[in-house]
């Protein structure tokens, strides 16, 4: 069976423009003699749509579009995903469905039947659930398809008493289509790859899978769609972090003919930028927004990995740097930010913020009385100065400011709200200090990008005369390892024990300080999702609360 797959990158809402995508790999799959043209999961409405759902004419008019598609289908048949009303009378009145469109209409569908309702999944909140499954089979053809959607291959992994895959096999299928919307993380296209492969040895059925790639709000998703023998071998795939379409032959019976195909594998940090640049780009380009950004240049690490993925998204021409030394910068902290726009290809511009600064300490003399050190409070002035001179760049240039924070920080409110935290998007919001040190490390693989001095020299806020992070928090290797543990580790090993036994009392503090910055952290930025548990939608915890472990 020669099966095209169909890789988009499509825009949550978009249904025209969606569905003029699917419509135009179907007339590609037509000229190549495919039997059928496979697309992801929720495709015309681009995924999530959340609540978009739940708006009057929303589902209406992804239906209009589908049936629009239809037409395509007389060349070829076409199993793609869309939301569809069900039949059923309580609040949930739609079904996450792969819809088979053949001979120029609606053939026939299947529900999904797992709907994930954890971390960034919210699907019962839409949606209703198959309670029945079966094969279908296209006109003209002899084959039966197992229509498993996403969440409904993973079953024995994420511990469901219902296993779809094995009730279609079991009720005849010998080919099973699995249509995603799987959302990336560090490492998850091979755990994907890993997972179905076990699925598809397990049943003795081949696996077709299919994944969206692009930026959506805080959501990236990779792609990497492939083709899994009856073995679980993979005998075809599509590229990572990329559009794609090709057309492969998927055996139904007897031995599959291996091809070792390329997988466009990339090792975790390249799999890190890649997964960045692609959520900078799109964040832009989805919005419409001009394509302009504005970042702080400290001179530090992370302001200057930040400017090099914004490079990568965008292109040197659109993104500028503003470097804005005050009374305890560092000579070498501008030198680095120019060398770094130099480096880069970028502008940046100088603004020396002491004049505001002075200004405002005459305010403090006259609201707290005279001080030779106002502590906190003229640390944090000089943050909210440069966030507010950002911002009036950002309102005058039309650009948007990319807030430069690392996971680390956020975690234990090391940064200052209204000030390095102001900004449209946090690039760097679920990524470990020692992961911004990698990406810097790979920035400078084929020359250097981000000056050594930015990457050798300690750490430093720069808002007090000496100030350096080490005086203020625990080592960052110490720390990524106890945050790592806490945040994104299994449910049972999340107490202060087991994050560091050798470092229990380092791990309560790093713990405190994350259970109460998180007021801070529903004032950032969106955070784009690299990890398994980042910070946003995926991560629901109360500010007000008084439990420790």
């Amino acid at each position: 069976m020669k099966i095209a797959l169909f890789q988009p990158n499509p825009t949550v809402g978009d249904l025209e423009g969606n569905r003029k995508k699917v419509a135009e790999a179907a007339a590609r799959a037509a000229d190549f003699g495919a039997d059928l043209l496979l697309a992801p999961e929720l495709v015309l409405t681009g995924y999530p749509p959340m609540d978009l759902l739940q708006r009057d004419g929303f589902v209406r008019d992804q239906i209009r579009e589908l049936e629009k598609l239809e037409a395509s289908s007389r060349a070829v048949p076409i199993v793609l995903g869309a939301a569809i009303p069900t039949a059923e009378a309580d609040a949930k009145r739609l079904w996450n469905a792969a819809v088979v469109l053949a001979e120029g209409r609606e053939y026939t569908l299947r529900p999904k039947t797992l709907l994930p309702n954890y971390d960034v999944f919210d699907e019962r909140r839409h949606f209703s659930a198959a309670t029945t499954r079966s094969p279908v089979t296209l006109p003209g053809s002899s084959t039966a398809l197992g229509l498993a959607i996403c969440e409904d291959a993973w079953a024995p992994d994420l511990g469901y008493t219902v296993d779809p895959v094995a009730e279609l096999v079991e009720a005849g299928a010998s080919l099973i289509l699995n249509p995603s919307a799987s959302p990336w993380h560090v490492g998850k296209a091979s755990e994907r790859r890993a997972m179905l492969s076990l699925r598809a040895a397990a049943n003795r059925t081949p696996i077709v899978f299919v994944n969206q790639v692009g930026g959506n709000d805080e959501l990236i998703f990779d792609g990497g769609s492939f083709v899994l023998d009856a073995e679980g071998r993979c005998t075809g795939a599509l590229p990572l972090f990329e559009s794609a379409f090709a057309i492969f032959n998927v055996p139904t019976e007897g031995p599959a003919k291996i091809s070792e195909p390329s997988l466009g594998d990339l090792d975790s940090v390249a799999e890190l930028e890649s997964g960045l640049v692609l959520g900078i780009h799109d964040y832009f380009h989805k919005q419409s927004l001009p394509p302009n950004a504005v970042i702080g240049l400290s001179g530090g690490i992370d302001s200057a990995v930040t400017a090099h993925l914004a490079v990568e998204a965008l292109g040197p021409d659109r993104v500028l740097g503003v470097a804005m030394p005050g009374p305890f910068s560092s000579s070498h902290s501008v030198e680095d930010a120019l060398d770094l726009g130099r480096n880069l290809g970028i502008e940046v511009k100088q603004v020396d913020i002491r004049p505001l600064f002075d200004a405002y300490l005459g305010i403090f003399r006259d609201l707290f009385g005279a001080q030779e050190d106002y502590g906190l409070t003229q640390q944090n002035i000089q943050s909210r100065i440069r966030g507010n001179i950002l911002m009036a760049i950002s309102n005058h240039d039309q650009r948007l400011v990319l807030a430069t924070g690392n996971k680390s920080e956020l975690s234990l409110g090391y940064c200052t709200l209204y000030g390095d935290t102001v900004g449209g998007l946090a690039v760097l919001g679920d990524v470990y200090k020692r992961d911004v040190y990698a990406l810097s490390g790979r920035a400078n693989v084929n020359g250097e990008k981000i000056p050594l001095r930015t990457i050798e020299k300690p750490p430093s806020a720069e808002l007090a005369p000496g100030q350096f992070d080490e005086n203020d928090l625990p080592p960052y290797e110490i720390i990524d390892a106890i945050l790592s543990q806490a945040i994104e580790g299994e449910v049972g090993g999340r107490g202060v024990e087991a994050v560091a036994r050798e470092n229990a009392d380092t791990a309560r503090e790093v713990i405190r300080r994350l259970d109460r910055n998180e007021y801070k952290r529903r004032q950032t930025p969106l955070v784009l999702r690299t990890s398994r548990k980042a910070f946003g939608s995926g991560r629901r915890l109360p500010i007000v609360h008084r439990y420790e472990s």
